[in-house]
This record gives structure tokens, C-alpha cells and sequence, in this order.
């Protein structure tokens, strides 16, 4: 949806009837709920009237309109009304959904059969067979194929009577195909140990891999041990900012039994500051589901990166934890609307998404909600762009991630740092990596430089039109790229995610003899991107004293084009750049030998890092000056 319209004119914009439905009782149509892979040529008929469906019905609030209008004019810095949030109480006064709208939707959900199983003051969920699902959103649900599997979907939009006011925002789970992130039941102990091997720079290109080949006509240096937080606050311009003061919420699903001692171990190994008594917290769901599912050994890995980092950059601002009880985006909203509902912070990073292709408008309304509903608190969501460049290696198709792509988010993306002797910051690129390996004889590369491996996410969206604040600084090139009107693209911002240029862990792991103990591990991935910039984030707002930047979008444009910005570019020294890399063959030590190879820089599928706003780095990174810049506004 557009950033400043309200839900029924943002269906118009997805090419669904805003008008009432023409047959029975006067509707409205709910925009989206029909999947756009839900085609007549994917129909195997009708599902059967006894299968059971569960649902979410999303409720709109007192002022649809007025709160995304209100959630702009609070974000813009040229707009009188900056900085005016409003508190959790007088957000949910304002726009959140009256008793009476929740207690005319649960009797019309009722009356259609469903039985009401629960409900929060976002949404009301339902459970019943699929002859009372068709009654109440006045469609027919079809089963169709999907990616080679059969799922269930509306054949027609839905929709709800008219006579509720236009108190439903939208309904979820009338389609089954899976809406979950990548990244009873009892969670798993961590997954097993990995290992960096050397040799290693210490810092950018400290150490030349003299015996290698070259690369690009001349040696290259080994890839950094892991840089650590001494490293990237100099990086980034945090000067004596500390982030006092300031908290930043973190959403991932599960929760690491070992996050406490994992982090206060690896600050005190490397010069972070020591967690003070309830720095870090947590908030965690009653219990866990679909744990073999998402993986949820593999989500530790993915708190103790983000609450790492953000520690790392930003090593006085507290950090409050929000597990998610799946990964599942239900459960991933959840976790979003507690921070939003009990305004447990200003700032969340959430290293979390999906391909934009699988997101459903329907879901994708209900995010936006919970993300303006945050604005309007002077909450901003920052979420990673993804780790597959323009996703066709991945998918098949040239896409972007959500909910990066939402116009109500700061998509981060990402970058290969170079930081020298001294802490000195040298150079980025855009992170996208080709790799060779090293032949068997040991004297060349092997089909040099090598096919693509993983690359910041970024692009132009094919669903959300373009937002206010991006016009006049993306190129038409690429706010066009898929057709005669300008759409949202991705990234804002950005940050260090290449792996080969990493950021330094350390996690308690599982080792091949069964035990579990601490151990480090060079990472990234635009996972990290998103906490490192949200703990840059925290350190301007402490230093324009506390008060909240909210949506950053709009101020992260209106700063576009100054020297505030490292303007990111693929060849920032004139030619292409390459790092060697020894990896353990079986991922813990040289048992089984080693591989090596060179990992080219700057290389990120059809995704250019230039001069100007990019869709791999957005404006650029953060350079010294802009922390302090925040105090002007």
C-alpha cells in the first residue's frame, strides 16, 4: 500500500473494487485477501465444506486515514507536527478499535457459525469449517497449486457487511499456504559448533596472502577474524556516544537459553562495556510451536547476533528481547504489537523476512498497521533487506524482501567494511560475493571469479507504491524498474553484512562430542546490518537527549546527498577488490582438511552499488557527523 493512503485506496492501488460487492447485502470488499497465486489456471476446485479454517480478522480502528495521515506528519521533518507522538494509551484511544466495533464483529463472526476463540485489541481470532468461513466473507474457498503443493484460498476477494463501518481491516488464514520468516513443544539444544579457520587479517589487509594466487592482477589480503564493536563504532562516528538511555527492542522468534551469559562472555572478551543489572531483558511467550519447523536452534544464533551488535555499537542503551512463539508471521506480529502496545522501546531491529512474492496483501495490511500504529508513538521498525541480492539466483525471479519493503519500515542493507591500522575506516563497497576456489594444484583460482553466493537484498517492489520521502531521490531508473508508475525500493540505509568481512560472535554451541560450551565465530548477513544501524540509531537519540526519532525514513532522506553518508560504491579504490578465505571442510577444525577460496567484492547479482542512492547500500552508511546531526532536529 502507499505510505499516505488509507486501506480502501490502497486497494485501488492494488487493482481491487473498493466499491460495495453488487450481490446481497451491501460489503466491503477486504483488499488483498485474494492471493495473487490463487489463479484460474491453479484452480483444482472447490475445498471441502467440512475442512476446518482458522483466522484472524484484523480490525481497522476508529480512523483508518487519519492514522496513517497522523503517522506522516510525525515523521516528516518538515512537518509542524514532528516529534508530536503520542503515548501507548492515547495511540489506542485515538485509532485503535472501539469495544462496541470489537463487540459488532464478534457477533457477526458468530452468526456466520465461527466460533471466537480470542481476541486482542488488533484482532479477533476464529476457528470453524469452511461453509461458515464462505458465509461470513461472502467468497468461496478453492484449493489451488502452489510451488507444486495444493493450498487453500479465496476464489474472490473478501469481504464484510457494510453495516460494520468499515471496522475490518482485513482477514488472514483464509488462505493456508505457509506466511512465515526464514532466518507442546519444547525448544532444542544449539546447533552444532562452527569454526573460522585462518589465517586472518586482524584488521583490513593486515595480513597478504602472499602464497596465494592473485586476484584481479594482484595479491589479496585474508579475510578479517570478525571485527569487533572498538571497530565498528570508529566505522561509524559513534565518537563518545553510549546509547545511555535509550532502549532497543529486538524480534526473532524462539529465545537462546544461554543469551545472558553469551553476551555478558563476549563483551567482557572484548571491551564492551559490561551489562549493567537489567540492561537486558526479555520477553518471551508462554510456550513454543512448529520449533522443528522454523528451525529454532538456528534462531539462537540469530538473538545472540542482533543483541551482540546492538551492545557492541551502542554498549550503554538497554535491550529488551521479544521472542516470537513461531516464525510464523501471526507469531512474529505479536511480538511487534507487544513492543508497540506496551511501548517497550524506540527503536527494534528485526533480522527477520521472506520474499515479497509470498507475503499476501492481506498480512502485509496488518503489519503496516502495527508499523504506523509505532510512528505514531515515535517507535521505528528497522528490518534486514535480505541476503540473496536481486533473489534470482534464490527464486527465480527479481523481487525484494518483506516486511523490508513496507513503506512504513527502514530497510537496511548492506556492505563490505574495510577497516585499517588504527580503527580507520578505509572504504565499503555494496556486499555482493563471487566465489573460486583454489585449484588443485594450488597455482590458479578455479573459473575465476567464480559464480555468486550471497549478496545484500534490495530493488524495486512489484506491491507498494513509492513513498513520499523517497521521491526526488531514487532514480526513476529504479523507482520504474517494473513499470510506468513509481514504486517503493529498497534499502534506505545500510550497514557491514558481509560475512567476509564480518562481525565477530560468540555463542554457546554444540561441539561433536556432545557437549556445549562458549565458543566465536566470524558472521553477517544484512542480520547484521539491522542491529548495527539500530544501534547507531540509538546513539543519536541520545544525543539529541532522549527524544525519540520514531519512523527515521523521512529525516534518513531529508539528510540524503551530505556528508553525513559514506556514498557507497563497487569499486571504492578504482578496481575490483577480492579477500582470501580458509574455511574448515567439515565446519569446526582441519580433521577433514581445509577449502580455500577468494571471495570478490562489490559483486551483488544485477544490484549496483553507485554513485548516489543505490538499491543495494540506499543513501549510503553512517560517517561521522551523522550521530551528532540529530541534535539540530
Amino acid at each position: 500500500m502507499a505510505a499516505t493512503l488509507p486501506l480502501l485506496a490502497g486497494a485501488l492501488a492494488l487493482g481491487i473494487p473498493a466499491a460495495h460487492a453488487a450481490d446481497g447485502p451491501s460489503r466491503d470488499t477486504l483488499a488483498g485477501t485474494k492471493p495473487a497465486w490463487a489463479t484460474a489456471t491453479a484452480d483444482k476446485g472447490a475445498t471441502d465444506n467440512g475442512s476446518q479454517v482458522s483466522a484472524r480478522v484484523y480490525l481497522a480502528g476508529k480512523d483508518a486515514a487519519g492514522l496513517a495521515a497522523y503517522a506522516k506528519a510525525v515523521s516528516d521533518p518538515n512537518s509542524a507536527s514532528y516529534g508530536k507522538y503520542l503515548s501507548a494509551q492515547q495511540a489506542q484511544a485515538r485509532f485503535g478499535a472501539t469495544k462496541a466495533q470489537v463487540a459488532e464483529v464478534t457477533d457477526w463472526l458468530k452468526s456466520a457459525g465461527l466460533k471466537v476463540t480470542g481476541s486482542t485489541q488488533h484482532y479477533v481470532t476464529v476457528t470453524g469449517d469452511v461453509a461458515a468461513a464462505e458465509k461470513a466473507f461472502g467468497t468461496q474457498l478453492h484449493n489451488y497449486v502452489k510451488g507444486g503443493k495444493t493450498y487453500r484460498a479465496p476464489a474472490k476477494t473478501a469481504s464484510a457487511p457494510a453495516a460494520l463501518d468499515g471496522a475490518v481491516l482485513t482477514v488472514t488464514g483464509l488462505d493456508n499456504a505457509p506466511h512465515k520468516a526464514t532466518h507442546a513443544d519444547t525448544l532444542p539444544p544449539p546447533d552444532a559448533v562452527f569454526h573460522n579457520s585462518g589465517p586472518y587479517s586482524s584488521y583490513y589487509g593486515s595480513k597478504v596472502a602472499t602464497s596465494l594466487p592473485k586476484a584481479y592482477g594482484k595479491k589479496i589480503p585474508y579475510a578479517v577474524k570478525g571485527y569487533t564493536g572498538k571497530q565498528l563504532r570508529a566505522a561509524y562516528g559513534a565518537g563518545k556516544a553510549t546509547g545511555k538511555g535509550v532502549t532497543v527492542a529486538i524480534t526473532d522468534a524462539y529465545a537462546s537459553p544461554t543469551i545472558a551469559s553469551d553476551a555478558a562472555t563476549y563483551a567482557g572478551k572484548h571491551g564492551d562495556a559490561k551489562y549493567a543489572k537489567g540492561q537486558l531483558a526479555q520477553v518471551l511467550p508462554s510456550d513454543y510451536t512448529k520449533t522443528e519447523e522454523c528451525g529454532a536452534a538456528g534462531w539462537y544464533g540469530e538473538e545472540t547476533l542482533d543483541v551482540e551488535a546492538v551492545h557492541a555499537v551502542a554498549p550503554k542503551a538497554n535491550i529488551v528481547y521479544v521472542g516470537a512463539a513461531s516464525c510464523y508471521d501471526s507469531d512474529l506480529l505479536d511480538s511487534l504489537n507487544k513492543i508497540v502496545d506496551g511501548h517497550l522501546a524506540d527503536i527494534v531491529s528485526n533480522s527477520w523476512g521472506d520474499i515479497e512474492a509470498n507475503e499476501t496483501p492481506d498480512v502485509a495490511a496488518a503489519y503496516d498497521q502495527t508499523f504506523k500504529l509505532g510512528a505514531i508513538e515515535g517507535i521505528g521498525f528497522y528490518f534486514s533487506s535480505g541476503d540473496n541480492g536481486d533473489e534470482v539466483a534464490n527464486t527465480g525471479t527479481k523481487q525484494v524482501d518483506t516486511p523490508a519493503n513496507s513503506a512504513w519500515v527502514t530497510a537496511v542493507g548492506g556492505t563490505s567494511l574495510a577497516v585499517g591500522k588504527g580503527d580507520k575506516y578505509q572504504w565499503e563497497t555494496g556486499w555482493g560475493t563471487l566465489k573460486a576456489s583454489l585449484s588443485a594444484d594450488g597455482k590458479s583460482w578455479t573459473s575465476f571469479p567464480g559464480a555468486y553466493s550471497s549478496g545484500a537484498g534490495g530493488g524495486t517492489s512489484k506491491t507498494v507504491a513509492q513513498p513520499f520521502y523517497q521521491r526526488g531521490v531514487v532514480p526513476k531508473s529504479l523507482a520504474k524498474a517494473n513499470g510506468s508508475t513509481p514504486m517503493r525500493t529498497v534499502p534506505d540505509i545500510s550497514a557491514i553484512a558481509d560475512p567476509n568481512t564480518g562481525f565477530k560472535v560468540g555463542q554457546t554451541q554444540t561441539f561433536p562430542d556432545g557437549t556445549q560450551k562458549y565458543d566465536e565465530y566470524r558472521i553477517g548477513g544484512t542480520s547484521l546490518a539491522a542491529p548495527v544501524i539500530a544501534g547507531v540509531q540509538a546513539l543519536a537519540q541520545e544525543q539529541r537527549g532522549g527524544r525519540a526519532i520514531g519512523f527515521a525514513n523521512p529525516a534518513i532522506y531529508d539528510r540524503y546527498g551530505s556528508k553525513l553518508y559514506h556514498d557507497v560504491v563497487d569499486k571504492p579504490t578504482g578496481r575490483d577488490l577480492a579477500v582470501a578465505r580458509v574455511d574448515f571442510a567439515n565446519g569446526f577444525d582441519a580433521a577433514e582438511g581445509l577449502l580455500t577460496s577468494v571471495r570478490s567484492l562489490g559483486k551483488d547479482s544485477s544490484l549496483k552499488a553507485v554513485k548516489g542512492y543505490d538499491d543495494v547500500t540506499g543513501v549510503g552508511s553512517p560517517a561521522p557527523g551523522y550521530v551528532t546531526s540529530y541534535r539540530r532536529h
